[in-house]
């Protein structure tokens, strides 16, 4: 077990441990990354490993986007704090609610000290995304900056990523199983596709499948393109029954969701209803699959997500 310590903090980064879910009639065995340290959990410790166990001498700001409730931007921000750095992080608006009643990743942020901003009260934005505006208006001629793609997809995660590969075979070959199916529920697909890439490399006999949470499978082919040029290396993608709309509430998901807590175990709300949607499908046709669900964390973000079901449909 890997652990490092900032501020007198431990860090749990590695080995966690594997549970059964019995849900609908499946055991499912579920990857608990979940239980790395709250200060830095989830798919994010994996991903961004590399920035926290390397040295930075000529950093002093971290440099991110995305949604001001992202599970990201509260794992930059606590990485930030843990370098030392001050986090800079673009949204394209905030949510006069949320600004008057932080809550989620969003408060957990301001908290950690991350400088939030808001582009849509930016007078040089023009008609710039987050994106384009760091490009071409934040990052020039600043060497002591750090900058982070959204969803932290980028070449950088593939380190912390094999890492997790390569507990998941040792944790295989403890079991005994003579073939694996990886499964967890995609945004930029960076985790999914480097877990392929590392098992097809060091266990082929393990395979992953995933599901586009937030665009449809297109959009996701589109990130991995980004990152690996070879199409063999990318993961399966499974598809829902029907089209989602990335954020909205839908009375399926949460009701697995609840299934889920009362089964023994909380998942986040934004992208594992859907992922469990499509792998209980996917069950229901392949009941004898060996099946291991990577949980990625994300639970601080129920706190905004899980007052907008409860107003919508009780419970």
């Amino acid at each position: 077990m890997e652990f490092f310590i900032y501020d007198r903090l431990m860090i749990q980064l590695t080995d966690t441990p594997v549970h059964v879910l019995h849900v609908d009639g499946h055991d499912v065995f579920v990857k608990r990354d979940d239980l790395l340290h709250p200060a830095f959990s989830g798919n994010k410790a994996r991903k961004f490993a590399y920035f926290l166990e390397q040295d930075f001498p000529s950093i002093d700001t971290l440099v991110g986007y995305g949604s001001p409730q992202a599970n990201s931007l509260y794992s930059m921000s606590a990485l930030a704090k843990l370098k030392g750095w001050q986090l800079q992080f673009y949204v394209d608006h905030i949510a006069s609610h949320l600004l008057n009643n932080p809550l989620g990743n969003y408060r957990a942020a301001l908290q950690n000290g991350a400088k939030i901003i808001d582009l849509s009260q930016c007078l040089d934005r023009g008609q710039h995304d987050c994106a384009d505006y760091i490009e071409q208006c934040v990052l020039p001629g600043r060497d002591e900056l750090l900058f982070i793609p959204e969803g932290g997809r980028c070449h950088y995660a593939e380190p912390g990523v094999r890492q997790l590969a390569r507990e998941i075979i040792a944790w295989k070959q403890a079991e005994q199983l003579s073939q694996l199916t990886v499964f967890l529920p995609s945004g930029t697909g960076t985790t999914a596709l480097f877990l392929q890439k590392s098992f097809t490399e060091l266990d082929d006999s393990i395979q992953v499948m995933t599901c586009s949470a937030v665009g449809g499978d297109d959009y996701l082919k589109l990130q991995w393109r980004m990152l690996a040029s070879d199409e063999s290396m990318f993961p399966q993608i499974l598809s829902p029954n029907k089209r989602y709309h990335f954020g909205k509430l839908y009375p399926e998901f949460f009701q697995v969701w609840q299934k889920l807590k009362q089964a023994g175990m909380e998942f986040e709300l934004l992208y594992d209803p859907l992922g469990w949607l499509v792998l209980l499908h996917f069950l229901a046709n392949k009941p004898m699959a060996k099946v291991l669900y990577v949980h990625q964390g994300g639970i601080l973000g129920n706190e905004s997500m899980l007052p907008r079901y409860r107003r919508k449909y009780g419970g």
